[in-house]
């Protein structure tokens, strides 16, 4: 039987509230009430506390988050991340896209998921999104080389759609085990969904803006953390620029008293 714990983990990263009845409740029909209030409760025909999916997704986190224990190394952590088989969405990508840039980083750089562009080349933010990131990095004297950028999933969405709260959670530990690994002193998150995944909320990005953020890993370490819009929102939205300059700004005087 699952650790308790695990799954009640899991009903909060899954975003659950509360469990619905296998049929609809009809609160006008009163003789059909009274005879569900009278009836007995046979325990073999109670609802299981979590669907098939929701099972299948939470054993494969466990397994993605056991499996990255045995990492020591980046390369070794992907080795392990390309033969799991634990999410879906990776039979139908082109690759999968580890993170890029300087292992030593200081800063760390985290977006939702890969583009078309990102899979097709196995990088993350490398489309016009990537190309963006870069402008915003040199306008406050930072280059792609200086950080370390990744996302929360290695896999591409199938037609770049949002990811749903279990594909996130089954990818999480990867992500975690980068960020334990890189040890940066400050993590920049870019999008809402980036930093709901790994600050485990579900703040908007507007709320979550404008202050320091904590990123809690398993072993202990607390690693500070800023939210920002995503490039790819930027690219749509040209009048909230201003907005992640401010971002940008902050990140720079905070690296500078470091």
């Amino acid at each position: 039987m699952k650790d308790i714990a695990e799954i009640l983990k899991w009903y909060a990263l899954s975003g659950v509230e509360s469990i619905s009845a296998d049929e609809p409740y009809n609160a006008i029909n009163k003789e059909a009430l009274s005879a569900e209030v009278e009836k007995p409760v046979n325990a073999a025909e109670l609802r299981p506390a979590t669907t098939l999916l929701a099972q299948e997704s939470e054993a494969a986190r466990i397994n993605a988050k056991d499996r990255c224990k045995n990492a020591v190394t980046l390369q070794e952590l992907k080795e392990i991340m390309e033969h799991f088989d634990g999410c879906s969405l990776k039979f139908s990508a082109n690759s999968t896209v580890f993170g890029d840039g300087n292992p030593h980083a200081e800063i760390m750089l985290i977006g939702e998921a890969p583009g078309a562009d990102e899979d097709r080349y196995g990088k993350p933010f490398v489309g016009r999104s990537g190309q963006l990131l870069e402008k915003m990095l040199n306008s406050v004297g930072l280059k792609r080389e200086d950080c370390y950028i990744t996302n929360v999933l290695p896999w591409r969405p199938p037609g770049n759609r949002t990811p749903t709260d279990g594909e996130k959670a089954v990818c999480l530990p990867f992500l975690l085990k980068q960020i334990e690994l890189i040890n940066p002193k400050i993590i920049f998150l870019l999008g809402a969904s980036a930093a709901n995944a790994v600050l485990g909320n579900s703040d908007s990005i507007s709320s979550m803006r404008g202050k320091m953020l904590e990123v809690n890993l398993d072993n202990g370490i607390k690693i500070q953390a800023l939210a920002s819009f995503h490039p790819a929102y930027l690219l749509r939205n040209a009048e909230q620029k201003a907005k992640s300059w401010s971002d940008l700004l902050r990140l720079q005087r905070y690296m500078r008293k470091e």
